[in-house]
């Protein structure tokens, strides 16, 4: 089990949804957040300076089924910045960061924002604007221990700034504690868990979608399937790997390809809906 950490986050203005800084305890690095609307004040905070690895990402447009993000990297951050803020439209929020000392330099983030973008690509829960998969490059062993452990503390810092599309689904309970999905002729184990609904890998998904579908989910189903989520095999389909969902109807409306309440369409083994296990309306055994 991972040990407990800190995080300290310093909103400068008083307005949480403005400037925050962010530390975390044992770490030389440090992490600035700011809206696009801010970027004249974030240009000014020392956080900006010198090397850094950043992430811009839209996180206001409902109408998309992912997010859509960039990740970057560079030896003068607020330069680089300044060129998205002019040349890339996307982006709404902005997280930059950088070493309190010297000891992160250029061939560090470039290692880092490497792996961030493969993360990204494996985890497929974004929309990534970057059209090259840069190699990291080459490190003595040391220097590539302390790019991991740098890249282990961001990683552990994004989900406290809301950037949750770097993690990779992975399921570590018994399966006799899964909830079961079983509709329209497919079979899908999966289980709720704070970061949203996880559906094992080789769940099966319905291929064909009934008209009425919303189309932000219609979007949702033909993204994962162009990232390659699913496997594609004829009228039932497979996911090659855990994937988390946002809630529990998301997943089963997106395996069904149909709108479904999955409070209660998820099941126990022993037949307690979700909602019923939730509401503390069914002891499990």
């Amino acid at each position: 089990m991972a040990g407990g950490f800190s995080v300290h986050i310093f909103v400068p203005s008083g307005n949480p949804e403005g400037l925050r800084v962010v530390q975390k305890s044992n770490w030389t690095g440090q992490g600035l957040v700011f809206p696009r609307a801010l970027f004249s004040e974030a240009r000014l905070r020392p956080e900006m300076e010198g090397v850094g690895v950043y992430v811009l990402w839209d996180a206001a447009n409902s109408l998309e089924p992912l997010p859509t993000a960039y990740v970057g990297q560079s030896d003068g951050v607020l330069t680089r910045l300044s060129q998205h803020f002019a040349g890339k439209e996307f982006w709404t929020q902005a997280v930059v960061f950088t070493s309190k000392d010297k000891g992160f330099n250029k061939a560090h983030a470039q290692y880092v924002e490497s792996r961030l973008i493969d993360l990204a690509r494996a985890a497929k829960r974004c929309n990534l604007e970057n059209g090259n998969a840069p190699q990291p490059p080459h490190l003595s062993e040391a220097d590539i221990a302390d790019s991991e452990a740098f890249l282990a503390d961001i990683l552990q810092c994004l989900p406290m700034v809301g950037v949750g599309f770097f993690e990779v689904s992975r399921i570590a309970t018994d399966p006799s504690d899964d909830l079961l999905l079983k509709s329209k002729g497919i079979q899908a184990r999966g289980t709720d868990r704070p970061e949203g609904f996880v559906v094992r890998a080789g769940s099966e998904v319905v291929s064909q979608e009934v008209p009425s579908l919303p189309s932000h989910l219609r979007e949702l189903r033909a993204s994962l399937l162009k990232q390659g989520l699913f496997d594609d095999s004829g009228l039932i389909w497979r996911l090659n790997q855990d994937y988390t969902f946002q809630s529990p109807s998301t997943a089963s409306s997106v395996l069904l390809g149909r709108n479904s309440n999955g409070r209660l369409e998820w099941r126990h083994l022993h037949g307690q809906t979700l909602k019923e296990i939730q509401d503390g309306e069914s002891i499990l055994p």
